[in-house]
């Protein structure tokens, strides 16, 4: 049993809706994100705030996690229909679909480029998923996880709603550490030794304008962040990096932390090297790449491996440092 697809402009009046095993453990926010197809994330979480949406009769925070049986209140809202917004650009429609790096049933992984958002909402109107629903019309597809709009690299989508409920509780087994996941980074400046493990809570706060802005604070939420050096490149450090949390902007904020911030980083990197990195090498974006993610499905017996190539932007700045 699944839960009905709800209709692209959902009815006048306020709905009740019981939640399904298969959402048992899902925050409310991304249940309502799922729910509502089409509604900005701001959107979503001005409902929650305000406290139209009710769990079992009382107001939840968004990180509330879900239990099968659970009665969520929905007000009435209207959703454009998905024909008001159009469709995609043939030409990102293709290069989304060339990006595609795996495929089987129950999944798919995109070695998302950079610039390109998880999904829409915030003034963009076609992120990923939206993009490959408009490709793929026929199949249901939901995000597993998000990417940061300037990172590239695997972002993975469930075909099937099982695939979706044993990936999301992967991620949230013991803070994420049921997938394993590694980037490659070029970080300013040479990192001291060969390896560095940062463990430091991160916090996320708000800037004017409501833009998230994360900073090592004792407050936030337990962090833990594997550095290794691959090659040492023009004063800079190529690294492959480990994560075992999936914190926000995790990376670039220990990164930082450790006074080595990744290279092309504008929202908490070195200025002056993100410019003369600029001038000499070309790079014009964030280094930051999600390159491996490794995990198993059916209670282990369906081991995955992905791999997504870093991007060929990436490859010549590397180049150009010698």
């Amino acid at each position: 049993m699944t839960e009905p697809n709800p209709p692209a402009a959902p009815a006048s009046g306020v709905r009740t809706v019981r939640v399904l095993e298969d959402r048992d453990g899902q925050r409310i926010d991304n249940f309502l994100l799922g729910y509502l197809k089409g509604a900005p994330r701001s959107l979503v979480y001005k409902l929650l705030r305000s406290g139209q949406v009710r769990v079992n009769g009382g107001r939840v925070r968004a990180e509330r996690r879900l239990e099968a049986g659970d009665e969520v209140r929905i007000p009435p809202i209207r959703l454009p229909d998905p024909a008001e917004k159009g469709t995609p650009p043939q030409g990102f429609m293709d290069a989304l679909d060339a990006a595609i790096v795996f495929e089987d049933a129950r999944l798919l992984a995109l070695n998302k480029p950079s610039g390109v958002a998880s999904h829409g909402g915030s003034g963009i109107s076609f992120g990923a998923i939206e993009t490959l629903r408009a490709l793929r019309p026929k199949d249901t597809l939901e995000l597993v996880h998000r990417l940061d709009r300037d990172t590239s690299g695997l972002l993975v989508v469930a075909k099937k709603r099982s695939a979706l409920g044993e990936l999301q509780a992967l991620l949230r087994e013991d803070h994420g550490a049921g997938i394993s996941k590694r980037y490659l980074a070029l970080l300013t400046g040479r990192m001291p030794g060969g390896v560095m493990s940062v463990d430091a809570p991160l916090h996320v706060g708000l800037r004017q304008g409501g833009e998230r802005h994360v900073q090592v604070n004792p407050r936030g939420k337990p962090s833990l962040s594997h550095f290794r050096v691959l090659e040492r490149r023009g004063g800079l450090s190529y690294c492959e990096v480990r994560i075992e949390t999936g914190r926000t902007h995790q990376i670039r904020v220990h990164a930082q932390h450790i006074g080595h911030p990744i290279a092309g980083d504008d929202k908490y990197g070195d200025e002056a090297a993100n410019k003369r990195l600029r001038e000499q090498v070309g790079l014009k974006r964030l280094f930051l790449h999600a390159s491996t993610l490794e995990f198993a499905l059916d209670g282990g017996k369906a081991p995955y491996l992905l791999n997504a190539p870093l991007a060929p932007e990436l490859v010549e700045v590397l180049d150009r440092l010698g």
